[in-house]
């Protein structure tokens, strides 16, 4: 894994909501729907997280037609393992392309 792939995922899992959902499509899949009533946020703020969570590889989406033919999209974790380790820290440092900015 790239150090700029590790500092993406770290960015993602670092929030509380989107552990949550991964923590739930872990479970099951699920569509937006369901998943915003059963975390209890809105679809909206869900929809931010989820593409977070998409972007970084973590999960994935797929329309399906309901049986009265609406379509619904579901999301499923993208299986995924990170070693977070001083070495593979240090191994994936040596390939971070980002520069680092000083506030």
């Amino acid at each position: 894994m790239t150090g700029d792939e590790l500092l993406r995922i770290l960015a993602t899992l670092a929030n509380p909501h989107r552990l949550r959902v991964l923590a739930v499509l872990t479970r099951e899949r699920a569509y937006v729907s369901a998943l915003a009533r059963e975390l209890g946020i809105s679809r909206a703020l869900l929809q931010v997280h989820l593409r977070k969570l998409e972007s970084a590889g973590l999960v994935r989406a797929h329309l399906e037609l309901s049986e009265d033919g609406k379509a619904m999209k579901f999301y499923e974790v993208e299986p995924f393992a990170v070693e977070l380790s001083p070495e593979s820290v240090a191994v994936a440092v040596r390939t971070l392309t980002e520069k680092e900015t000083q506030a």
